[in-house]
């Protein structure tokens, strides 16, 4: 089996169906974007070809097999379009259902108890992630979310990227007080933090990933023990 295809099969995923996805959407991914979690549709009665939903850092696609699986379907929500997520825990499977900003509603049905619940907080996370991004940038204008990437910002958030780049002196120089204050932070822990103060710091992970300062280990490490804690 593929390696990387092991960790998309913690909770009884199809592998075939997984292997066929996963091929699909190497040409699909956009620059920065990487793949979180795959739920695969599990019906009651033999399903050669099942639905798949795929949620990524910057969107959830959903996979719909066609032609006898010869060909698929791929329909797409960025996070910034979806108001809200919803499980439905059934007899036989769940039903993973999101509302969009068009007051439209995407649904998948048959997906594993597991999976469905896996796929729910996922996707609370990114939205999470999005909505204190959006209410810092609203409150100050900086940079807008924590996941976004630097081409995205320069594109969209803003139209000069000196609106969100410090001079190159004073930006290396608070990167490497943060990298100085890492393992201060980690012995203090978060606990006593407010929540902006627990979001400034995500975002100064971020930003220390992003320049090569810290590692994806320890940037996710970060990131979860923040999250716990707001």
């Amino acid at each position: 089996m593929k390696e990387q295809i092991k960790k998309f099969l913690n909770e009884e995923q199809d592998p075939k169906a997984i292997e066929k996805i996963t091929s699909k959407l190497n040409d699909l991914m956009m620059k920065n974007e990487e793949i979180g979690y795959i739920g695969v549709q599990k019906k009651p009665a033999i399903t050669v070809f099942p639905d798949s939903i795929v949620l990524t850092n910057k969107r959830i696609i959903i996979c719909q097999p066609r032609n006898l699986g010869l060909s698929m379907d791929f329909i797409d929500y960025t996070w910034d379009q979806i108001e809200a997520t919803f499980v439905k825990e059934n007899i036989l499977g769940s039903e993973f259902s999101f509302s969009t900003k068009t007051d439209m509603t995407v649904s998948i049905d048959y997906i594993p108890k597991t999976q469905a619940r896996k796929i729910s907080t996922y996707a609370k996370e990114q939205l999470d992630i999005l909505k204190h991004g959006a209410n810092q940038a609203a409150a100050s204008k900086p940079i807008a979310a924590v996941e976004d990437d630097v081409e995205e910002i320069e594109t969209e958030e803003v139209v000069n990227f000196a609106e969100i780049m410090p001079a190159t002196t004073d930006f290396n120089t608070q990167m490497e007080d943060d990298t100085t204050s890492l393992e201060a932070i980690k012995a203090e822990g978060f606990s006593s933090m407010s929540q902006d103060e627990l979001f400034e710091k995500l975002q100064n992970y971020k930003k220390l990933l992003d320049n090569g300062l810290i590692l994806q280990g320890e940037y996710d490490a970060y990131k979860k023990e923040i999250l716990s804690h707001m």
